[in-house]
Order: C-alpha cells, then sequence, then structure tokens
C-alpha cells in the first residue's frame, strides 16, 4: 500500500500495523454476525442458548431511584 514510505515504515515499527490489526477484526465480528444472524437451517431447530448470555429486561422496584 505505502511503498517507500519512511514515515510509514516508521510508525508501523513504533505502533505496529494497525490498519492490518483492525481489519482483521473486522473480518472476525463479521464472521461472527454471519453465523449469529444465519436463520435455522432445519425447521424446529433451535440455537443453544445458555442463561445469562442475552438481553434481560429486570423490574425496577417502586420508590426513589439510587443517584
Amino acid at each position: 500500500m505505502f511503498q517507500d514510505s519512511p514515515i510509514y515504515d516508521r510508525l508501523i515499527a513504533e505502533c505496529g500495523d494497525v490498519p492490518t490489526q483492525v481489519r482483521r477484526e473486522a473480518e472476525r465480528v463479521s464472521r461472527e454476525l454471519e453465523l449469529v444472524m444465519r436463520p435455522a437451517q432445519s425447521p424446529g431447530y433451535d440455537r443453544p442458548h445458555s442463561p445469562g448470555t442475552g438481553w434481560q429486561r429486570t423490574a425496577m422496584l417502586p420508590g426513589p431511584r439510587a443517584q
């Protein structure tokens, strides 16, 4: 991408190849999202669910709220 660029080479040496790290992480997240968002493969199939890992709404008790 930046051939013969001493400034870019120095930044990579000092900070690591941040653009490559970000790209890899974005690809990993994209793969995970594809897996999670994929519709069920067969009728009656239910994805495994572990308690406490999803969003859960809890009721608030009456009275003043703690600040």
